[in-house]
């Protein structure tokens, strides 16, 4: 095997090693929505960073960092978090696009961040990926049961001492990062939906929320492999053939599940 494709193979499970459990928090929290409202504030942190001539991937990870902020500040029993996400969503974008169209001679390509190029990941985007893991899962495994305790009962968290606000933007800020970080390797696309598809398969075969994170990693590493392996052998762009590798998990895990549940 050439190469790239170890440095792609490592770097994809490296990405499914944050995006299991963080993904799980995503779907229990019902924030589906999130990363396509983080690749909208995108070009607005892209166009904030051109405007003010600083590193765009810096200029990215402070707006998603704001975004994610403000998420938690704004989050109240009177505004649901869907509806905050498609405010801030569309807000973010017509921002960044006013911004944009105020800069002289500029052109953007939206597209690389959308979609990345997991192909393409370099020795040193690899040592990012496994040292932003590292720093991941230590701070998940370290803070585990209060975030859990305010994602299921966030009351009877608050009446325990937990600091309810502030492991809400903890955790947002996690996942803000690791998309923001990891957008121009592989993809907002990729990212959001390794935060989605596994998690969702996860649930239906889990008992516990343990159980749960540890299943929505390992089929995140699953649909890594497999997507990869299409596109050595059959020559398919590996960012979708990865998406559809778990999309196909989650039809086929769902459909047997359900078969074995109506006999």
């Amino acid at each position: 095997m050439p190469e790239f494709m170890i440095l792609a193979l490592l770097g994809g499970l490296g990405i499914a090693l944050m995006t299991g459990p963080l993904g799980c928090f995503v779907v229990w929290r019902k924030m589906a929505y999130f990363g396509d409202t983080l690749a909208h504030s995108a070009l607005l942190g892209i166009a904030m960073g051109l405007l003010l001539e600083i590193n765009l991937m810096l200029a990215v990870t402070a707006g998603c960092v704001l975004l994610a902020t403000s998420l938690v500040i704004l989050h109240s029993r009177t505004i649901a978090m869907d509806t905050l996400l498609g405010i801030m969503s569309h807000t973010t974008l017509s921002l960044g696009l006013i911004v944009t169209a105020l800069l002289d001679d500029v052109r953007i390509d939206l597209m690389a961040y959308l979609f990345g190029d997991l192909l393409s990941i370099e020795l040193m985007d690899l040592y990012w990926i496994l040292g932003l893991s590292v720093v991941i899962i230590s701070l998940l495994v370290r803070l585990w049961q209060g975030l859990l305790s305010i994602t299921l009962q966030p009351e009877l968290a608050a009446a325990e001492g937990y600091r309810v606000q502030w492991l809400q933007w903890i955790l947002m800020v996690m996942i803000a990062v690791v998309i923001a970080l990891a957008m121009k390797i592989v993809g907002i696309l990729l990212i959001t939906s390794l935060l989605i598809i596994p998690p969702a398969i996860a649930r239906v075969l889990s008992d516990t929320p343990e159980q749960m994170a540890v299943f929505a990693t390992l089929f995140g590493m699953l649909a890594i492999g497999a997507g990869l392996a299409g596109s050595w052998y059959m020559d398919l762009p590996a960012g979708p053939a990865i998406v559809t590798s778990a999309g196909l998990m989650f039809l086929i895990t769902h459909s047997l599940v359900r078969v074995v549940r109506e006999q």
